[in-house]
């Protein structure tokens, strides 16, 4: 169309299935063609914190800028959002201040540099990077990616079971802490090629949802993606959950969709 191309965003662990981009090729084609390299590692920058999982960013370090968001697999309280810039000259201030002398007067006493909101267009917002570093100086590093391998093995301990369950079908193998699974009831197994099959195995999980909410036992997210009908898509952060917590879980849908 005639345009030309100024920003390329890459993804480090996507919402629903986890995937991360090859971020090393991605910079390659920015570097040639003077592309600004931003990556959305909101959910999958804490793997970087874990020696084992850092590799799926490989590349990262070559951005221009980062999104991160410890508030979801480090758990520190919402909400905790980090934009990264490798630009050091004031680039926020520059595109988001509007110098309100009603609030940053310029005369002050002290190094008015300090002032933050002026340097995002939500201005009033309080700084998120104190909740962090009060988690960081508790747990120290070693804490923080125990944590995100942590949550990587209860994941692997539920992507066994799930396996090895007559009636839950995975979505793909998970690349991350993301598991997506299909729960097939009894009434609909080896119907896969009926021309209904689909269609009413999309209603499975929000049937299974709402008899969960109504018992109180428990909250999962399911959801369509592109093609594939309604599945569920757990994903365990929280580093006291245990297996006995993930075998009810499993067990809890059996028993509440076995007659559907």
């Amino acid at each position: 169309q005639g345009s030309e191309p100024l920003f390329v965003c890459a993804t480090s662990g996507t919402t629903v299935l986890g995937a991360f981009d090859p971020l090393d090729a991605i910079a390659d084609v920015c570097a040639r063609h003077g592309l600004w390299l931003h990556v959305d590692a909101a959910w999958g920058g804490s793997a970087l914190l874990s020696p084992q999982l850092r590799h799926l960013l490989a590349g990262i370090h070559r951005s221009n800028s980062v999104t991160w968001n410890p508030h979801k697999l480090l758990m520190v309280g919402l909400q905790c959002s980090a934009f990264l810039l490798r630009d050091t000259s004031g680039l926020l201030q520059r595109c988001h201040g509007v110098g309100a002398t009603y609030l940053f007067q310029q005369d002050k006493f002290y190094d008015v540099s300090l002032d933050t909101g002026d340097k995002s267009p939500q201005c009033g917002r309080r700084a998120d990077g104190l909740k962090l570093w009060i988690l960081w100086k508790a747990v120290g590093s070693r804490g923080l990616g125990w944590r995100v391998e942590r949550a990587f093995a209860a994941t692997r301990y539920l992507l066994e079971q799930v396996k090895r369950r007559e009636g839950f079908q995975l979505v793909m193998e998970p690349e991350f802490l993301n598991l997506c699974f299909w729960f097939i009831p009894p009434s609909l197994r080896g119907q896969e090629s009926s021309p209904e099959f689909w269609d009413k195995l999309g209603k499975v999980a929000p049937a299974i949802k709402e008899r969960m909410i109504r018992r109180g036992s428990m909250m999962v997210g399911y959801q369509p993606h592109g093609s594939r009908v309604n599945f569920f898509r757990q994903i365990v952060t929280n580093p006291t959950v245990t297996c006995l917590d993930l075998d009810f879980f499993l067990d809890e849908i059996q028993e509440l969709g076995w007659d559907l």
